[in-house]
């Protein structure tokens, strides 16, 4: 049901609801000699009599309600007490009036989410009862959809092992420690270098073998390492060359 289809019969007007609001929000209605009660009445009248309830219509009505509700209360305040009224009644129409507009964009708004939910409908999963002509039937009536043999089957199937995946195709990085003890000691010649270095433009798997490596120089104590703050470089030293013990990584 719209808005506009809500015809009203009171003391003060005759015609449509929607006509009402815009003679309210030009003063040419006095709000002060409308019965909203009278209103919500109708409504309710025009709902049973079309036995059905839309809740967006029903929602729109509500805050116009509420939004004329609001507005006639600020008016019937007594004088004496205008002081306490923040808006004036030109100012508490523009309001509504503000409000109106920003109802209108809101709808506007779950008008479009409504479309992207309705194009997306076969691709979401939505769970519902089962229906009433299902919740009860007769052993007799009741047949089979799938042959039996079809169960065994699917479950024969899992039950194969599939076949290895060949991966000879993908060629993966091969470093020895022992390669990368070579690397290291040559480089412990100087005296000492960064670890960063020493891994300069290397793989994942070279770095780990590297420092691998690097624990297994410092286990036969020819190496051992300084790094000044976490995360910082490393530098290695030649065991007998380091000015101070050695000290795990900090990282």
């Amino acid at each position: 049901m719209r808005l506009i289809d809500l015809e009203l019969d009171l003391d003060v007007f005759a015609g449509p609801f929607d006509l009402l609001l815009t003679l309210i929000l030009r003063e040419e209605v006095d709000l002060l000699e409308v019965d909203l009660a009278e209103i919500v009445i109708s409504y309710i009248d025009h709902l049973e009599r079309r036995g059905e309830l839309e809740l967006e219509a029903a929602t729109e009505f509500l805050v116009l309600i509420a939004a004329l509700l609001e507005l006639k209360s600020r008016l019937m305040l007594p004088s004496e007490e205008e002081e306490l009224i923040e808006l004036e009644p030109g100012e508490a129409a523009e309001e509504l009036l503000a409000r109106l507009l920003d109802a209108h964009r809101y709808r506007g708004a779950a008008d479009h989410l409504l479309e992207r939910l309705a194009s997306q409908q076969g691709y979401r999963f939505r769970s519902a009862p089962l229906p009433g002509a299902l919740r009860r039937a007769v052993l007799a009536d009741a047949q089979a959809v799938y042959d039996p043999g079809v169960l065994p089957g699917a479950i024969a199937e899992l039950l194969q092992i599939p076949e290895p995946v060949d991966v000879r195709h993908i060629g993966s990085p091969k470093v020895s420690v022992a390669e990368r003890l070579a690397h290291l000691r040559a480089l412990l010649r100087a005296g000492s270098f960064n670890f960063d270095d020493a891994v300069a433009k290397a793989d994942r798997v070279t770095v780990a073998v590297t420092l691998f490596a690097l624990l297994e120089l410092y286990k036969r104590g020819e190496a051992t390492w300084v790094q000044e703050q976490p995360f910082g470089e490393i530098t290695v030293l030649a065991a007998a060359r380091s000015p101070r013990p050695a000290r795990e990584l900090a990282s």
